[in-house]
């Protein structure tokens, strides 16, 4: 079983979560919802291992989150 851990972020300028992952090369994804954005990587790394060659009947995504905030 392939295993990729996936980085999301949130990008407070963009007002949005991204998705990026250094096993991944090319996955960048953004959307204004955590679990949406989710939900399209769960979609997008088949299709890029699928474009790659690679070959995949189960993946594990470990996804970890980072969002800074400021307080007074």
């Amino acid at each position: 079983m392939l295993e990729y851990t996936i980085t999301l972020f949130w990008d407070d300028e963009a007002s949005v979560w991204i998705a990026e992952s250094q096993d991944l090369p090319g996955l960048i994804l953004e959307s204004d919802s955590f679990d949406t954005l989710v939900e399209r990587v769960k979609k997008a790394v088949p299709e890029l291992l699928e474009v790659s060659g690679t070959n995949h009947t189960q993946v594990k995504l470990h996804f970890k989150a980072e969002r800074l905030a400021v307080v007074a």
